[in-house]
């Protein structure tokens, strides 16, 4: 059952870092760079150029995505005294 009450948490969850990601990249390609993100639609854009934003982006979506997942399971786990998920990874054989 409280699978089942973990699941609008992780949706949120996954929303907000979606948004945080999209921001903080923004950021950094702007740092990097004048024009807008490549992107494979793209035709003038050299293959380098789109391996490099794609893989910056990637970094920082997968480092929001586990950021708020830790934090929502945190939140979840205090205000329930369950932990949504595995206590610990499996071990290898």
């Amino acid at each position: 059952m409280l699978k089942v009450l973990f699941i609008p948490f992780s949706v949120l969850g996954g929303y907000a870092a979606a948004f945080l990601g999209k921001a903080v990249f923004a950021q950094i390609w702007g740092a990097i760079e004048e024009e807008e993100p490549p992107d494979a639609k793209h035709r003038d854009v050299t293959w380098a150029k789109l391996l490099v934003a794609a893989a910056i982006q990637g970094a920082i979506f997968s480092l929001c995505k586990s950021i708020f997942q830790r934090v929502t399971r945190i939140g979840f786990a205090n205000l329930t005294g369950s932990w949504p998920g595995p206590e610990a990874p499996d071990p290898e054989d």
